[in-house]
């Protein structure tokens, strides 16, 4: 039998770091040594959550103590953006190696942690999304976008999130960019009555964001043509979804010695 590949996780109490917990404890070729939160340091993380009622490695409020401690392998990171990025950074100046499913990092970041990972010859995984459906609807978004030219992208989260448009959004965006010119939608001489109605513009396509509770992951491409339209839609309706993501990110990146954005790079 392997070594288990050894796991600390940041943002253990939100939901994604709830359900990453639970994935990593319960699989045997990884080992949960440790977890990274703003409080309830040196405490069991038995002891701060009754979901985690047999799981006792330490909580740590310091990135850096953790990782001198329990030698980690892997960071799965799934806190805030304003925490994000110092982990990230953290863990690769250690040799860990980042599977990173926070969003709300800007551009500049982003280039900094490639950079960083790329001279080190670290591996580090950075996904908007790890639901394999939405990779898949990203993806045919993107093929689809070499025939219809007009595009419009819905997407629609929980209330809680931080950050809009999502990464998600952003990234399918970019991938149709690859294969479609930049186009003004709708009328020459549009007039927005009220500023925002026609949403986010990237390279004129229209990106419209959605803040509801009851809400979990959602997205809609719409692209029109001459008598038809094509939607392509993803639902993730609970975020055991996004576990079977994570986890091959975390077998994949210890293979790694570079930089990866986005989940579609490494599915065969």
């Amino acid at each position: 039998m392997e070594t288990p590949i050894k796991v600390i996780i940041s943002g253990p109490r939100g939901r994604m770091g709830k359900e990453a917990v639970k994935m990593v404890s319960n699989n045997e070729n990884f080992q949960l040594v440790g977890v990274v939160d703003r409080i309830n340091e040196g405490k069991k993380l038995s002891e701060v959550d009754n979901e985690f009622n047999n799981i006792d490695c330490l909580v740590y409020t310091d990135i850096k103590h953790c990782i001198k401690d329990t030698q980690p392998d892997c960071l799965v990171e799934l806190s805030v953006p304003q925490a994000a990025f110092e982990h990230i950074k953290t863990a690769l100046a250690y040799n860990v190696r980042p599977v990173v499913g926070t969003t709300g990092l800007n551009q500049e970041e982003l280039d900094e942690l490639e950079t960083i990972a790329n001279d080190g010859n670290i591996g580090c995984i950075i996904a908007p999304n790890f639901a394999i459906g939405a990779v898949l609807m990203m993806k045919f978004s993107q093929m689809a976008a070499k025939y219809f030219q007009d595009i419009e992208i819905i997407e629609m989260h929980h209330d809680q999130k931080l950050d809009a448009p999502s990464g998600t959004a952003i990234k399918t965006a970019q991938l149709i960019e690859e294969v479609r010119a930049p186009k003004k939608q709708g009328h020459p001489d549009e007039i927005e009555k009220m500023p925002g109605a026609r949403g986010a513009d990237m390279s004129g396509m229209h990106i419209h964001s959605v803040r509801l509770p009851g809400l979990i992951a959602h997205q809609t491409v719409m692209l029109g043509g001459q008598g038809e339209t094509l939607t392509i839609r993803h639902d993730s309706y609970n975020r055991t979804s996004f576990m079977t993501g994570v986890k091959l990110s975390i077998e994949t990146v210890m293979k790694l010695d570079r930089f990866v954005y986005g989940l579609e790079n490494i599915l065969d």
